[in-house]
């Protein structure tokens, strides 16, 4: 990934996006005006951070990429494998419940919030669609990976080799450290790799991020950058929900078609 920086926000970019028609963003936690535990670009309005300070935030980051709050649509994340298809007429709305959203309408902008779980973002060049996915232990072991790529097969009639992935910051084996019920649940939802799971002498160390890779590899996609950036490492740059003892903010992906 790159880092870019515009108007005091800084944010990062996936390299295999260059060129694609896309508005793209991997928000770090700089560039607005919240305080404290929640400083100082936080997006999310559930975390106990002043609403002022949240709708501020995302004023300056909508001006940023040059769209109002009719043209974005968000999930309200639950940890699940939901997956939506929106459109124009969804702008401006929260969708409940869901933990994936994808679109073929040029304008509309997809916005997640994050502090470890893993940021998931498919394009697909050959119908235009892009989307997003909220990807944490639960949502990975009730199979929001497979749901998000089956979505793009099913709305869009992609196929998976044709699809790129981009997966953002988000908590890394380094810091993970999960109970024997969460690797139980994950290795239940498909076979867990060996690799995947870190034996130390403190306990068990889940790798999040390769967990989310190697599904997609298993649904066929191909084509896929890692950020290799572990949140809980860098809270210089990025909320951890882990890192900071679950007081924190959220930090913002957002994706777009261009017109």
């Amino acid at each position: 990934m790159r880092r870019e920086s515009a108007n005091g926000i800084v944010f990062y970019q996936f390299e295999g996006l260059d060129g694609a028609g896309l508005t793209h963003a991997i928000l770090t936690r700089l560039g607005g005006v919240s305080q404290g535990p929640f400083a100082t670009l936080n997006l999310g309005h559930t975390v106990g951070d002043d609403l002022n300070a949240v709708q501020e935030n995302h004023r300056r980051v909508f001006a940023l990429f040059g769209v109002d709050r009719g043209q974005v649509v968000s999930p309200y994340q639950v940890h699940s494998a939901h997956i939506r298809f929106v459109g124009r007429e969804h702008g401006g709305t929260v969708q409940n419940g869901t933990d994936g959203l994808l679109t073929t309408s040029p304008g509309l902008m997809l916005l997640f919030r994050f502090a470890d779980c893993v940021p998931l973002l498919l394009w697909d060049p050959v119908h235009r669609a892009v989307g997003l996915a909220h990807a944490g232990w639960r949502g990975v072991a009730g199979g929001v990976v497979r749901a998000a790529v089956e979505a793009f097969v099913r709305h869009i009639g992609s196929r998976p080799e044709d699809l790129w992935a981009g997966i953002g910051p988000a908590i890394g084996p380094c810091c993970y450290q999960v109970g024997p019920e969460v690797v139980a649940s994950v290795a239940q939802a498909f076979s867990l790799r060996p690799d995947l799971v870190h034996h130390r002498a403190d306990g068990l160390y889940l790798d999040l991020p390769g967990v989310v890779r190697a599904e997609l590899e298993a649904q066929g996609v191909r084509q896929i950058e890692m950020s290799g950036i572990c949140t809980a490492c860098h809270t210089d740059e990025w909320f951890s929900h882990r890192a900071e003892g679950g007081r924190t903010g959220r930090f913002g992906v957002l994706v777009m078609l261009d017109r």
